[in-house]
């Protein structure tokens, strides 16, 4: 299996709330001064898709998908106590919580705050994020807590194919909860074109440089050329979409505070769920840190391609995923300094 390795988290991911939030405020202002980009774009559609948005969204999918060693499930059974408690943690606790804390907060705590119409938007947008666990990032944060590169490797091996066949049905049960009804063959097109596509590209070209250059080829001089792809493919995408949101964004500033409340309050009662599951099962550090971090993150390019195909790039739906990229990266960074300052809790768990 190969030993997955990572030299941490750049400094362009470091900042990442940073150039979001620059490119929020680009976005805006392309939209308010210069409407003729966004028309323009609006026009380049196929099935409701947008074409620019769509390949932005492969370019930053599609290296990430290079990461995932498939070979690596053989290993399920060799600790299986930590993948259980990524799996359940993952599809049969996060989404339903998303949807509860989401519904409490945009329903009930914020009633007065947000319209209705847009309360059940913002609460689809928290859904499709809830439904789709990191598959991509937690290579950074295990690898920042000291992780089991392995395991890690696992867990996102078999994260990627249970969403193959969860995360449709879980998005069509809460939007149809949610009173957003949405067709099957939409979201099943979303997940081929968004998922699947991307992972055979990923699954192929990583198959062929390792027969033709190596493993270390492949994993010191190959995939370090995508370093920043993904993130600057995130980036132009946020542009592009906020050029579309700039009118909803400027009525409504304050809902951006609003949307992040529950989004970081569920990031943190998930990964406490697992960390501490993970510790009362008496696992190692290197397997509950991680265990923690794909449940608590998410997989926020799934979620904002869904978006977009679904309900378009002017959506309120597509902007409360938006803020999920916003809030991540530095809530992250926070569980990852506790995570690390909690390594004693595991000392006695010898594996």
């Amino acid at each position: 299996m190969s030993d997955h390795k990572e030299i941490g988290i750049s400094f362009f991911e470091k900042y990442l709330t940073l150039w979001v939030a620059l490119c929020m405020v680009a976005g805006v202002l392309i939209g308010r001064f210069l409407p003729a980009i966004p028309v323009f774009l609006g026009k380049l559609e196929y099935a409701n898709v947008s074409i620019p948005v769509a390949v932005l969204i492969w370019l930053m999918i599609y290296p990430m998908m290079m990461k995932v060693d498939f070979k690596s499930v053989k290993h399920v059974g060799e600790n299986p106590q930590g993948l259980f408690v990524t799996w359940i943690t993952n599809w049969l606790i996060k989404p339903f919580t998303m949807f509860g804390i989401a519904w409490l907060f945009f329903y009930v705590i914020f009633k007065n705050l947000i319209p209705a119409d847009l309360a059940k938007d913002y609460l689809a947008g928290a859904v499709l994020l809830g439904a789709a666990p990191c598959t991509a990032m937690v290579f950074v944060w295990s690898h920042l807590t000291k992780g089991s590169p392995a395991y890690t490797v696992v867990q996102v091996a078999t994260n990627d194919l249970i969403i193959l066949v969860a995360f449709v049905p879980i998005v069509k049960l809460l939007l149809g909860v949610s009173d957003v009804f949405v067709p099957w063959d939409t979201l099943f097109l979303s997940v081929v074109l968004f998922v699947v596509v991307p992972l055979t590209a990923g699954t192929l070209t990583r198959g062929h440089m390792l027969k033709a250059k190596g493993q270390d080829y492949f994993e010191n001089t190959f995939l370090p050329r995508f370093g920043n792809t993904t993130i600057i493919g995130l980036l132009l995408t946020l542009v592009i979409i906020f050029s579309f949101q700039g009118n909803v964004i400027l009525e409504n500033p304050l809902h951006i505070g609003l949307i992040a409340v529950p989004l970081v309050i569920q990031t943190v009662l998930i990964f406490f769920m697992a960390y501490l599951a993970a510790k009362a099962l008496k696992l190692p550090h290197n397997v509950a840190a991680p265990a923690g971090m794909i449940g608590a993150s998410n997989f926020f390019e799934l979620a904002v391609a869904v978006a977009i195909a679904l309900f378009g790039t002017s959506s309120p739906v597509a902007l409360a995923t938006i803020v999920g990229v916003l809030v991540e990266v530095p809530v992250m960074l926070a569980l990852v300094g506790f995570a690390n300052r909690t390594t004693h809790w595991f000392k006695e768990n010898k594996r």
